[in-house]
């Protein structure tokens, strides 16, 4: 028998793991739940997409504004102080941004190419560990670390990345 306190978090367990219809978000063999997105707008339909999100960084500026200057007598002495107030303002820095990339479907992800994944990964250092032919906690954190390198703090291994360690082939543009 399941507890009632037990469904709601076995229901989002399910939705994570589960199949979009579209093809677009697969399930959670190369997708992290944060990063778990449809397709940006004119995505190639059967493809895969990932998304991270940069919040907005804001500056709080904190300064004094003279309300009264000071009172001074004619021989030079200070008769009353000024009178200031803090005005505080924040300002947008750098905006939200949304960053899409395209992500290896889960079609593509057997056992064979995730073996491939860990060994390129070991080769350039990024990888320790037993090759198992599943995306677990170390292969994830083992892709996390090469992505940051090329600006992509993410633990889904983007198309990018595959075609940097030769695990996917680079397109070609037809010559004219």
């Amino acid at each position: 028998m399941i507890q009632r306190s037990f469904l709601p978090a076995m229901a989002a367990a399910l939705a994570l793991s589960a199949c979009m219809q579209n093809g677009v978000v697969s399930s959670n063999a190369n997708i992290d739940p944060i990063s778990l997105a449809t397709a940006p707008p004119g995505a190639a339909p059967g493809t895969c997409w990932g998304k991270t999100v940069s919040p907005a960084v804001v500056e709080t500026v904190t300064r004094k504004v003279l309300l009264q200057p000071a009172q001074i007598s004619s021989d030079g002495r200070v008769q009353a102080p000024p009178i200031y107030k803090s005005e505080t303002q924040q300002h947008v820095v750098q905006p939200r941004r949304e960053n899409w990339y395209e992500v290896i479907c889960d079609a593509t992800l057997t056992p064979e190419f995730l073996s491939s994944v860990q060994r390129a990964l070991e080769a350039r250092g990024y990888y320790r560990g037993p090759i198992t032919g599943v995306m677990d906690p170390r292969t994830r954190s083992a892709v996390r670390r090469y992505q940051s390198a090329e600006g992509l703090d993410s633990g889904t291994l983007s198309i990018a990345a595959a075609r940097k360690l030769g695990l996917v082939a680079v397109e070609r543009t037809p010559a004219t």
